[in-house]
């Protein structure tokens, strides 16, 4: 008898369906209540790019003298690119008032969008950078770099 196949994905495209909030505060980011996101800020309308925001693992080689291969085990947890890239205003009225550098939070990612019982991550975060580049012919943004200071939580379901 042969193994039953994976239950088959409804698959997607981010644009119109991830969110992302900055949420000021949490009091246990491992499950926030609906009112604390309620409380936050849905960035995504002002969104331009994103970084990855991966939550990955190192390897580490486990090797020894029995065999060519390499073994490896996890490592500790890393971050990918934690970066958010909103539209500049020209009036200077945009995401910089609510994100200066310095500023403590959540990031909070909704990979299916904000519908209750799906999942959700939440990074403890604090903005390091607002790089501001100069590209011609195309729309004034602003890089955002965030360094996230805890393990976030990951797959909580929305409430």
């Amino acid at each position: 008898m042969t193994a039953p196949p994976i239950s088959a994905s409804a698959r997607y495209i981010p644009e119109s369906v991830t969110h992302f909030y900055f949420v000021a505060a949490i009091a246990s980011y491992l499950s926030p209540t609906r009112a604390e996101l309620n409380a936050g800020t849905d960035l995504t309308p002002e969104i331009h790019t994103v970084g990855d925001w991966a939550i990955t693992s190192a390897a580490i080689p486990t090797p020894d003298l029995s065999t060519l291969f390499d073994a490896t085990i996890p490592g500790k947890i890393q971050m990918g690119t934690t970066t958010i890239t909103m539209y500049a205003d020209s009036t200077s009225t945009d995401a910089r008032t609510l994100l200066p550098r310095g500023t403590t939070g959540y990031i909070v990612k909704f990979p299916e969008g904000d519908v209750t019982g799906r999942k959700m991550d939440v990074f403890p975060v604090k903005v390091g950078s607002q790089a501001k580049p100069t590209v011609l012919g195309s729309p004034s943004d602003i890089t955002f770099a965030f360094y996230v200071t805890k393990t976030p939580a990951e797959n909580v379901a929305v409430p």
